[in-house]
């Protein structure tokens, strides 16, 4: 008998390796099947990518953006719903149907005054003053979408269940639309998300991510016009108290915390000099590593705002334009994005490529290395806590388990948020970077469709380490409204111009073309 049972328990466990040995070939066969499809979607990437670039929109008015990528993706079967979650320009696209269901997103607002030619080393807008992709956001749209198509294929082919769905991240560069995607409930069901954004190299992160979350809150002050020259006595300048609380707070950023960051700009500073301001106003970001301590120094700038109020004699009312949490990404999961990495590697560039990257740091006045070469691969959280930029991005990583991947869209130490930073993104870097991430994208997503331990495990991370001492809560109230008014003048004076600038795929091969551009072009 116990010979028997020896024999059935080897046969059994021959017949489960034999089994994991041949899910394992599926999902490496299937991985290659989907890197060859988003291979032959790079002519879609290009034109994705240059075709956000040339609509160079701002947060809350991607109207453009989502008339673009919404008739794109209903024509490859995809449902999509449009002024979802508050958000005019806001839109929700899924296909397919069941579990696991996998949320694609990526930001898709540019900057102001970021405007400037592609290929071109050197300043030379498009439209002068008018925005730019300074951020490189038109380029996360074509990793998703090429990877979507892709895996979309195989899943119909294959008879595989599940959901694929894709969302835009609105406003990104005023922190201000995904906490309503959150606070509506759009991810309610969903079982892991997969961000993208444009980065120099192949690399992904899990835990605490460097960086910081933030409250993006505006102060409006009211007080009573007068005759500047004539009776000022009989004013209660609302300026004044904008000048007042501004002093104030740079005097207290002594004893805040180093790693806190805060900034301002005078959003309404009156009407002109001879009328003393009745109305003014002055718009904040208040970053800070932890939920609690963004909480804390938001109180602080509202005593101040109150306090300039006292000061002179006008009222005083906030509202919270956005908000963003610290991020918080999903270990398994970015493992696995990590051996995708690997797969993928870093696109080849060419001489061409790395010349035109090379003038382009030289004008960033930065270390002239080129193109980066190598994947930097995955990153743990640090020892020490690292300030810096935010992305509301952590929201959703606090509903759902989240990951960002970075691909190499663009070119390093460029500074960020700049028309430097504008010059590659309608490129052949951007290509080329774009694809590269696509692959890597539509490759995870095979991974969470046919290996149930991995999400799992995420599941299991989510809930065991990153939510274990954790509740989260939108800094937006459940009253609080969506800026939309946000960019709305600025795009009405510009976007007449740019109209005329869209590129037009059925006529030229590539945006740079449709401009006249030599690859590169640089400084003589």
């Amino acid at each position: 008998m116990r010979i028997f049972m020896t024999i059935l328990l080897l046969l059994v466990s021959f017949d489960t390796t034999v089994s994991a040995q041949e899910d394992s070939k599926k999902v490496a066969s299937l991985k290659d099947d989907v890197s060859k499809h988003v291979e032959n979607n790079k002519k879609l990437i290009q034109e994705i990518v240059d075709s956000l670039f040339s609509f160079s929109e701002l947060g809350f008015q991607e109207f453009e953006t989502q008339r673009y990528v919404g008739n794109l993706l209903e024509e490859n079967g995809f449902s999509v719903k449009k002024g979802v979650a508050g958000l005019p320009s806001g839109w929700w696209a899924t296909w397919g149907s069941g579990h696991p269901v996998i949320a694609l997103g990526t930001d898709v607002d540019g900057i102001p005054k970021a405007s400037q030619k592609p290929g071109v080393a050197y300043k030379d807008p498009l439209i002068e003053g008018a925005p730019g992709h300074g951020e490189g956001h038109n380029s996360g749209m074509a990793v998703h979408i090429a990877a979507a198509l892709a895996l979309k294929e195989v899943m119909e082919r294959d008879n595989i269940p599940g959901t694929i769905v894709i969302w835009p991240g609105i406003a990104e560069e005023l922190l201000a639309g995904k906490a309503f995607f959150t606070r509506e409930g759009m991810f309610d069901g969903v079982d892991a998300v997969l961000f993208a954004h444009v980065g120099s190299s192949l690399a992904v992160s899990w835990g605490a991510a460097r960086g910081t979350g933030l409250i993006s809150v505006e102060y409006t002050f009211k007080g009573e016009s007068a005759h500047s020259a004539v009776a000022p006595w009989k004013g209660k300048s609302a300026l004044d108290a904008v000048e007042l609380m501004n002093a104030g707070w740079n005097a207290r950023r002594e004893h805040l915390h180093p790693l806190q960051r805060s900034h301002y700009i005078i959003s309404d500073g009156g009407d002109q000099p001879n009328v003393v301001p009745q109305i003014a106003s002055v718009w904040y970001y208040i970053r800070e590593m932890t939920a609690e301590n963004i909480l804390e120094n938001f109180e602080k700038l509202n005593k101040t705002a109150e306090g300039a109020a006292l000061m002179t004699d006008t009222t005083v009312s906030h509202r919270v334009v956005g908000g963003a949490w610290p991020r918080h990404y999903n270990k398994p999961i970015a493992e696995a994005v990590n051996e995708n990495m690997k797969a993928v590697g870093m696109p080849i560039w060419d001489d061409k490529d790395q010349t035109f990257a090379k003038a382009v740091q030289a004008l960033a006045d930065t270390e002239q290395k080129g193109l980066e070469m190598e994947i930097a691969g995955i990153q743990g959280p640090s020892e020490y806590p690292v300030s810096g930029g935010s992305d509301d991005i952590g929201d959703i990583s606090w509903l759902v388990p989240t990951i960002t991947l970075n691909y190499p869209a663009n070119i390093s130490n460029l500074g960020g948020h700049n028309w430097k930073n504008t010059i590659a993104m309608a490129t052949p870097v951007a290509h080329k970077g774009s694809l590269a991430g696509a692959k890597v994208i539509a490759r995870t997503m095979v991974d969470l469709l046919l290996k149930p331990e991995l999400l799992s495990e995420a599941r299991k991370y989510f809930n065991d380490v990153q939510l274990a001492e954790t509740i989260y809560v939108p800094f937006i109230s459940a009253t609080e409204k969506p800026a939309i008014e946000k960019n709305v003048d600025i795009m009405a004076k510009f976007k007449p111009q740019l109209k005329e600038l869209y590129y037009d795929a059925s006529k030229y091969n590539t945006y740079m073309e449709q401009l006249g551009i030599t690859y590169p072009t640089l400084p003589e």
